[in-house]
């Protein structure tokens, strides 16, 4: 039996919205951002589990590659 955090968690992943990058073109090995900046997933897995990231540190990140 799942605990009740691991069942919010689980129901917060699923309402969020994902995007890859358009740069991506038609490719599958890509990382998707949740439209909220929070959360990364492989785009080859879209059920599967996601990391939670600070979008602020994120943001971060990607400006310097």
């Amino acid at each position: 039996m799942k605990s009740s955090t691991s069942l919010e968690a689980e129901l917060r992943q699923d309402s969020l919205r994902f995007k890859k990058s358009s740069r991506s073109g038609s490719y599958t090995n890509c990382v998707e951002v949740a439209q909220t900046l929070s959360h990364l997933r492989d785009s080859k897995n879209p059920t599967g589990s996601s990391l939670s990231a600070d979008a602020a540190a994120l943001i971060r990140f990607a400006k310097t590659r």
